[in-house]
């Protein structure tokens, strides 16, 4: 049943990244599409597949994978249900450094894009540092509902930043703050593939190899420790990659919310809490919601184009109301 559910999880994500190679101003028919990807085709369709579409396709695929896993580690590390580097604010943190460095960059130098992932990871850390201290009490520790609301208010506290940086930037620079805020994918072309890429490929392994560690995480401290689990050890080093995965997506997307939140609970109803199985699951169900957020968001008001941010936002946040009423601590 298990391998039957990603099976057709893949089957989706197959079927999607096919109508989405199609959408767009300048359709393409399946037939001009195999065509091209087989090195025919004209030049002017090679443009728009291999240089416009293929790219921003690759990047929704990859940046939804990366946040569902961020959160279905979050989710198990915290055994929290609402954990979400979105609402926690750890995307806000990191993609707070990311506009700073490209708003005032000089803009007449090339923009390095793979120094953007490390900046966008010591935001994403010291942002869920803050958020952990802020949420911890010596007596209690870290209370679900307390790490939630934290982790909103520094959402919040960031968004304003973010506001008022904006009414100082030129209009030029504007436009990337702007960008970023709606949740729209930038990163459109191979070069960003490439800095996204490395990271996953060295994250999702480590993770994959810790799905025990998370199995036994997620059913309490005191019986993790008794099963002979390093808990504070184990519990850093995958909220670091917890961490590492969120910040490497944003720094090639916009501030996408949700994703880490529904991914992996639509891939828990369907698959079971086996983090063996979990983990995989939610990446896929995070780059099939995230393409398809994309892809309806550039074929609904055509020629216009709204956000895959706003798309996903307008799916996930009454389920985030559903959790959060269900929710007792």
């Amino acid at each position: 049943m298990r391998w039957f559910v990603l099976s057709m999880f893949f089957l989706l994500i197959v079927l999607i990244f096919f109508i989405s190679m199609n959408t767009g101003e300048t359709p393409l028919s399946p037939n001009e599409i195999i065509y091209t990807l087989l090195d025919g085709g004209t030049s002017f369709q090679h443009l728009i597949l291999f240089e416009f579409r293929l790219p921003r396709i690759v990047i929704s695929l990859l940046v939804g994978a990366g946040l569902a896993v961020s959160g279905c580690i979050l989710q198990g590390v915290s055994r929290n249900a609402l954990a979400d580097p979105g609402i926690l604010g750890i995307t806000t943190g990191s993609g707070l450094m990311v506009v700073l460095f490209l708003a005032f960059f000089p803009s007449e130098l090339e923009t390095p894009i793979y120094i953007l992932p490390f900046l966008s990871l010591i935001g994403g850390i010291i942002t869920a540092a803050i958020i952990y201290l802020l949420s911890y009490k010596k007596q209690e520790g870290v209370l679900p509902i307390r790490l939630i609301l934290t982790g909103i208010a520094m959402a919040a506290a960031i968004s304003a930043l973010m506001t008022v940086l904006s009414l100082r930037l030129p209009p030029q620079k504007y436009d990337v703050l702007a960008v970023w805020l709606a949740g729209r994918i930038w990163g459109t072309n191979w070069q960003h593939v490439i800095s996204l890429l490395p990271w996953l490929l060295f994250i999702f392994p480590y993770v994959w190899y810790k799905s025990k560690v998370l199995n036994v995480l997620s059913f309490g401290d005191n019986l993790a420790i008794g099963l002979g689990v390093k808990v504070e050890k184990e519990r850093l080093k995958l909220l670091l990659a917890a961490v590492g995965l969120a910040a490497s997506c944003v720094s090639v997307s916009g501030g996408i919310g949700f994703i880490g939140l529904i991914g992996p609970h639509l891939a828990r109803r369907l698959i079971g809490a086996d983090h063996f199985f979990l983990l995989p699951a939610a990446a896929f169900a995070g780059a099939f919601l995230l393409i398809l957020a994309d892809t309806i968001g550039r074929s609904i008001l055509q020629p216009a184009e709204i956000p895959a941010g706003i798309i996903v936002a307008i799916m996930g946040a009454p389920y985030f109301l559903y959790l959060l009423a269900k929710t007792d601590k």
